[in-house]
Parts: structure tokens; sequence; C-alpha cells
């Protein structure tokens, strides 16, 4: 019984953890646009993600983490190359995503149809053991 309660207990532990990343991510994205330290504001929420990027950690359902760049005009492909990057760069936060269950990092303009992702496990630096058989 006492099992079932830790594993209840771990699960909204991570689920509030996940969240909690996306809530801080929208605020300080919100606070650098305000700052004026970023063109556009973005917006990060969760998604499927691509079944074709899971990991030991992925979540079913729920792996992607997907950033929306709320300019008000169609961003090109560059554009949203930059922004993935700023992601990809910084080697703790592409952990933390991989470690709380995202597998795939996602940029979309807030207009137009262009869009791009990644495979987060190809960026942070971690080795992973192939599928058992």
């Amino acid at each position: 019984m006492f099992q079932t309660f830790y594993i209840i207990k771990d699960w909204f532990g991570e689920a509030y953890e996940r969240y909690k990343l996306i809530r801080d991510f929208n605020k300080a994205a919100k606070a650098a646009f305000i700052a004026g330290d970023a063109p556009t504001i973005l917006q990060a929420k969760i998604t499927m993600g691509d079944s074709n990027f899971k990991h030991e950690f992925s979540k079913w359902l729920s792996s992607g983490f997907r950033i929306k760049a709320l300019s008000g005009k169609e961003l090109t492909k560059e554009d949203l190359l930059e922004i993935g990057n700023v992601i990809l760069e910084n080697k703790e936060l592409t952990r933390k995503l991989i470690t709380l269950g995202w597998d795939t990092l996602e940029v979309h303009s807030f207009l137009g149809s262009i869009g791009l992702k990644w495979e987060l496990k190809k960026y942070a630096q971690i080795t992973f053991l192939p599928p058992a058989k």
C-alpha cells in the first residue's frame, strides 16, 4: 500500500516540476520582452512530441516542449533556428527537459506554417543505451 502511495506522490511531484518549468519559462520570456532584451514574446507549452525521438525518460503522450514566437509577423526559418539554438546551447536546460520527460523541442511562429523540431537527446551529451530486444 505504501509503495502505491510513493508512486503516486512521485508522479505528482514530477508533473508539478514540468508545469513549473513551463510557467517559469513563460514568466522569464515575458520579462525579457518587456525589458527589451528579446524582440518577441515566447510562449512554451506541452505538446505530443515526435514518437521517433523517444528515449528512456519520454512521457507517453506529452513529450514535446513547444515554443511559439508571438511576434505578430511570420518568422523566417533562420529566426526559428536562432530561438531553437539558444535553448539547445544551454546544456543544463536541455538535460532538465530530458529528465522531465520531454524528447522533442519544437519552435513555431505564431503566424505562418513554418515550424522546426529537434531531438533533444542529440544535444544533451548523454549516452543512451540502445533499446532492449
